[in-house]
C-alpha cells in the first residue's frame, strides 16, 4: 500500500487537497450567507436569522436542504443545453479560479511527493486566475439568453456589460503590482513583499493605494455587489438574467457570486496587504502568540454564553464548540512547532476575512448606482485613474530604480 501512495503521490495528494478545499470553500460559502444576513441584520437593529440552531447557526443548512427539495420548474422555449450549462459554467469557474491561489508559505511533503499550501504553484498564476475569472461573463449571458424571457436577456446583457467594462480597469490596475515585483506569480509577489522584514511597512498597499482602490472597486463591479449589483435589481428587472431559475440552478448562481468574493478577498490579500505575511516587524517574535490568545478568550465567551443560552440545544453545542477553541488554543501553547506552522494560514485568512467584511458592510449601508452611472464611472472615472497609476508607477520605477 505505501509503495502504491509514493508512487502515485503525484496524483493522489492534488485529489485529496482539490477534496478539502471544496469542502472548505463550500461551508464557507454557506456561513458567508449567515454572516450577511447577521450583520445587516444588526446595522439595520433586527435580529436576523435565529430560530434554527443557537444564533441560528443551522440556518445555511436548512436553506441548503430547502433548495434540494424545492420544485425546479423549467420554462417553456429554453435552450436546454445552455439553459442548463449556464449554472454549472458559473460555478465551476468561481471555484476553478481559487486552485491557484497559495494559502501559505510552508512546503511539506507527502508520501514523498512536495506540495505546498494550495493546489498548483504556477509561475503565471495571476494571468492564469485573471483568464479564468474573465470566462465567467459566459455564464451570465448564456443564463440570460437561454431563458427564452425578455427580462432575462435584458438582465443578462446589462451584467455582461458591465463586467466586460469592469474587467479592463480590473487588469490595470494590478500593473503597478506587477512592475514592482517583477513577477506574475503570486507567491513571488508576497516574497517580494516580505523582502525587508518590516512587516506592514513593506506591503504594496503603500506605494500601491491608487491601484488598490481601483482594484477593489472594479472587483466589487465584477462580482455584481453593492453598489454595483446592478444584475440583482429587482426594483428594476426582476431578478437580473437568473430570473427564470429556481431550486439548486438558482443556488449555484450565488454559490458562484460568494465563492468569486472569496476569490477577490484573496487577491487583495496578495497582491497588497502581504498574504499570508504577518504585520508585524520579524523581530516581534512574541506575535506568533496570537492566534492561541485570541482563541482562548472567545472559546471562553463562546462556553459562557452557551451556559446562560435559552434553548437545551444551544445549551449543549455552544460549550462544547468553546471547549475545542480552548483546546486547540492549548495546544498551540503547548507545541510551538505547530503554532509556527499556522502563522501564514492565520494571518492570510484573517485578512480574507476582514475583506469579506468589507463586502458586507457595503451592501448594509451604500445605495445601488444607477445603470448609467455605473457605465460612466468605470469608463470615465476608473479606467483613466487606473491607466494614470501605471504611468505613475513606471515613472517611479525609472527615477528611483526600483524593482
Amino acid at each position: 500500500m505505501n509503495e502504491f501512495l509514493t508512487q502515485y503521490a503525484f496524483l493522489i495528494v492534488p485529489i485529496i487537497k482539490i477534496a478539502i478545499l471544496m469542502f472548505l470553500v463550500l461551508t464557507v460559502d454557506a456561513y458567508l450567507t449567515w454572516l450577511e444576513r447577521k450583520v445587516v441584520a444588526h446595522i439595520q437593529t433586527r435580529w436576523g436569522p435565529y430560530r434554527v440552531g443557537p444564533h441560528g447557526l443551522l440556518q445555511p443548512v436548512a436553506d441548503g436542504l430547502k433548495f434540494i427539495f424545492k420544485e425546479d420548474p423549467m420554462p417553456a422555449g429554453v435552450e436546454k443545453i445552455a439553459y442548463f450549462l449556464a449554472p454549472f459554467l458559473a460555478l465551476m469557474l468561481a471555484l476553478t479560479s481559487l486552485a491557484v491561489i497559495p494559502f501559505g508559505p510552508q512546503r511539506f511533503t507527502v508520501w514523498g511527493y512536495e506540495t505546498h499550501v494550495g493546489i498548483a504553484d504556477v509561475n503565471i498564476s495571476l494571468l492564469v486566475l485573471f483568464a479564468i475569472t474573465a470566462l465567467a461573463v459566459y455564464g451570465v449571458a448564456l443564463a440570460g439568453w437561454a431563458s427564452n424571457s425578455k427580462y432575462s436577456l435584458l438582465g443578462g446583457l446589462r451584467s455582461s456589460a458591465q463586467m466586460i467594462s469592469y474587467e479592463l480597469a480590473l487588469t490595470l490596475s494590478v500593473v503597478g503590482v506587477l512592475l514592482i515585483a517583477g513577477d506574475f506569480s503570486l507567491r513571488g509577489i508576497v516574497e517580494q513583499q516580505a523582502q525587508s522584514g518590516k512587516g506592514l511597512v513593506s506591503w504594496n498597499i503603500f506605494p500601491q493605494i491608487i491601484g488598490f482602490l481601483c482594484f477593489f472597486t472594479a472587483a466589487i463591479a465584477e462580482t455584481n455587489r453593492v453598489p454595483f449589483d446592478l444584475p440583482e435589481a429587482e426594483s428594476e428587472l426582476v431578478a437580473g438574467f437568473h430570473t427564470e431559475y429556481a431550486s439548486m440552478k438558482f443556488a449555484m448562481f450565488f454559490i458562484a457570486e460568494y465563492t468569486s468574493m472569496i476569490t477577490v478577498s484573496c487577491l487583495c490579500t496578495i497582491l497588497f496587504f502581504g498574504g499570508w505575511l504577518s504585520p508585524f516587524p520579524v523581530s516581534w517574535t512574541f506575535t506568533q502568540f496570537l492566534p492561541p490568545v485570541l482563541l482562548i478568550p472567545f472559546g471562553l465567551w463562546i462556553i459562557y454564553d452557551g451556559i446562560r443560552y435559552e434553548t437545551l440545544f444551544g445549551r449543549l453545542l455552544l460549550p462544547g464548540v468553546g471547549i475545542t477553541l480552548l483546546a486547540l488554543g492549548g495546544a498551540l501553547l503547548a507545541y510551538p512547532v505547530i503554532n509556527g506552522y499556522i502563522q501564514g494560514p492565520f494571518w492570510f485568512l484573517t485578512k480574507v476575512f476582514l475583506f469579506l467584511f468589507v463586502y458586507i458592510w457595503m451592501r448594509g449601508t451604500l445605495p445601488r448606482f444607477r445603470y448609467d452611472q455605473l457605465m460612466r464611472f468605470g469608463w470615465k472615472f476608473l479606467l483613466p485613474v487606473s491607466i494614470a497609476n501605471v504611468v505613475l508607477t513606471s515613472a517611479a520605477i525609472l527615477i528611483w530604480g526600483k524593482h
